[in-house]
């Protein structure tokens, strides 16, 4: 009974969508019939949706923004989780440690909606970030961040970073409190300090952690991220701020091309797939450890 509700929110939501591949390969148009009935008989056309995502001048500013963006994020929200959970489990005041998690947790649960008008705030013409490059006499004038694209795709990354390195970190604190405490007093008996210790005996521990995480990651190197490029992407910067998801979205959406969008969104999940079967195949390979 506890397993049934998200059973069936994955069939519902992962497992039956699956049918709507087949717009991909047709030339859907909507109609007042039944959706079903329109889609399946709609003009087959192979791969065609296919060809033109990759033949047309888009194909290669998306990918660009989407992988860079991804990458950046993947650089600074990767190992940042890491280094607060080791950080709050070396700190001794158990009252500090619960506020730090209590403050780096929160993010996390805020919408991007609220998110990318904080990140907004922060970066506008008198906002705080221009105020401390002022105060410290780094620039005369203001710098409008966000309407700069070439700003772009570092703001996503530390905002991810900001938002997410919190929550993520409980699953390092909790890899970390499975360590035998009795590990940590015979490596002080040798002499060990806080960092021998932390290289020796509480990174080896997350390793299996880490690699898991690492390969889930790198599977998703073309999900960059809907919610975020969406709100603080705008004319001035979308050269930069386009990527695969917001892409298909303006092109299913809002210009109705839904066999065209859902072309491009297949493409996304099947590189996804094969990354994931790649890294982990890779990281079985060398390390030994893998996700399946």
């Amino acid at each position: 009974m506890m397993l049934a509700p998200a059973i069936i929110w994955a069939v519902l939501f992962a497992y039956l969508p699956i049918a709507g591949v087949y717009m991909a390969f047709v030339d859907y148009q909507p109609s007042l019939d039944d959706f079903w009935k329109s889609l399946y008989h709609a003009d087959y056309v192979g791969m065609h949706w296919f060809n033109y995502f990759f033949r047309n001048g888009d194909f290669y500013i998306i990918m660009r923004n989407t992988i860079a963006s991804t990458m950046l994020t993947l650089l600074f929200s990767f190992p940042a989780p890491i280094i607060i959970a080791i950080a709050i489990n070396e700190v001794k005041n158990s009252m500090f440690k619960k506020t730090v998690q209590t403050v780096s947790y929160l993010p996390h649960f805020i919408s991007w909606v609220i998110a990318a008008n904080i990140i907004v705030t922060v970066l506008s013409s008198d906002g705080i970030v221009n105020s401390i490059l002022k105060w410290l006499h780094l620039t005369d004038e203001s710098t409008l961040f966000l309407q700069k694209g070439q700003y772009f795709w570092w703001i996503v990354a530390i905002g991810n970073t900001w938002k997410e390195m919190g929550y993520s970190s409980i699953i390092y604190l909790a890899a970390i409190s499975s360590v035998n405490m009795e590990l940590y007093e015979a490596a002080k008996v040798d002499g060990a300090g806080r960092l021998k210790q932390i290289l020796y005996i509480t990174l080896p521990h997350l390793k299996p952690t880490i690699v898991v995480l690492l390969i889930l990651s790198l599977g998703g190197v073309l999900n960059a991220g809907f919610d975020q490029h969406y709100l603080l992407g705008n004319g001035l910067n979308r050269e930069y701020s386009d990527v695969l998801s917001t892409y298909s979205f303006r092109y299913g959406l809002q210009n109705s091309l839904f066999s065209y969008a859902s072309a491009v969104g297949l493409f996304n999940s099947v590189v996804a797939f094969i990354l994931v079967v790649f890294v982990n195949f890779a990281s079985k390979k060398l390390n030994n450890q893998s996700l399946f």
